[in-house]
């Protein structure tokens, strides 16, 4: 998504709206089911000698978190697929997150960076997936936010902007990205067709009761609640492509709540738009990244039983 996006004119006001309305509803349903949906297709061993490849962006590379050990990516040795791998002590393990990736980087290089998808083998055993935020425009959506919040502090500018053409074009934008992560799910199980596959869902960046902090996170005040609901509805998205595509989900949002960047910096995981620690602006900390792992190792363990 271009910076300061505007909504496409091709959507028509009240019918968009109703079809948006529908296509998450249905996306409620299926999420629902597949709760209780067990996955067929698994690792072969429950982490000794499992191949580990891990796919993402900034979120998974942990952009400026100690160590970085690669600049092109912006890539940190402590991120939650380091964790991870760590924990379950793997016998391969190969991280080609980066940060900026969109769902085009898992076919294509990005820098020094070779398409994420050619890390990918026949006899991968875990995949852990998490694209989607920049191809939705996670970036830009908070540069323009913060840029209208101080004309109407107490009000919604930000979210009149993404609903001017009659319908809001953040809930377009999560379903124009739904095919795209579909399409790399599929890939993946094309590559790797014993893989376990786990997506994993985005932290809660803003207070989950819907309060705000301005100045430390520049939003109106009621700019925060439309924008934690359009977080929830990206997660729902993420869970139910999960679904449907024969892959796990990791919720990091619920375990990340409390721990928003409108938080203290001794009590956040995530950053504000000026970090107090080392971390991209809007982006998990160290303590982020570690929640985060604890949840993606929460889910493998607890669904091992699954995959025998």
């Amino acid at each position: 998504m271009n910076d300061h996006t505007r909504p496409e004119s091709g959507v028509p006001g009240r019918r968009g709206a109703l079809a948006l309305g529908a296509a998450l509803s249905s996306c409620a349903l299926v999420a629902g089911v597949a709760a209780a949906a067990p996955v067929q297709a698994g690792e072969r061993h429950p982490g000794h000698g499992v191949d580990y490849v891990a796919l993402g962006d900034s979120y998974t590379s942990g952009p400026l978190i100690p160590q970085q050990i690669d600049a092109n990516c912006a890539r940190s040795d402590h991120n939650y697929p380091s964790i991870t791998a760590s924990a379950r002590k793997v016998a391969s393990f190969t991280d080609v997150s980066c940060s900026g990736a969109k769902t085009d980087e898992m076919w294509k290089a990005q820098g020094t960076n070779g398409p994420q998808l050619d890390a990918v083998k026949r006899n991968t055993d875990l995949v852990t997936l998490q694209i989607g935020g920049n191809d939705m425009g996670f970036g830009p959506i908070i540069s323009t936010c913060a840029a209208l919040g101080s004309k109407d502090l107490a009000g919604n500018p930000c979210q009149q902007y993404y609903g001017a053409a009659g319908y809001d074009q953040l809930t377009v934008n999560i379903l124009q990205t739904a095919p795209k992560v579909a399409r790399v799910l599929r890939e993946v199980h094309a590559r790797a067709p014993h893989a376990r596959v786990v997506v994993v869902g985005y932290p809660d960046l803003l207070p989950d009761d819907g309060s705000g902090c301005y100045p430390t996170v520049p939003f109106a005040a009621k700019d925060f609640p439309y924008l934690r609901d359009t977080s929830k509805r990206f997660n729902l998205m993420l869970r139910t492509v999960a679904f449907l595509n024969r892959a796990e989900y990791v919720d990091t949002y619920r375990p990340t709540v409390g721990h928003d960047m409108c938080k203290a910096p001794a009590d956040r995981w995530i950053e504000p738009l000026r970090p107090a620690s080392p971390a991209a602006p809007a982006h998990p900390n160290a303590k982020g990244q570690e929640a985060m792992a604890r949840a993606v190792l929460a889910e493998l363990n607890h669904g091992t039983a699954h995959h025998r």
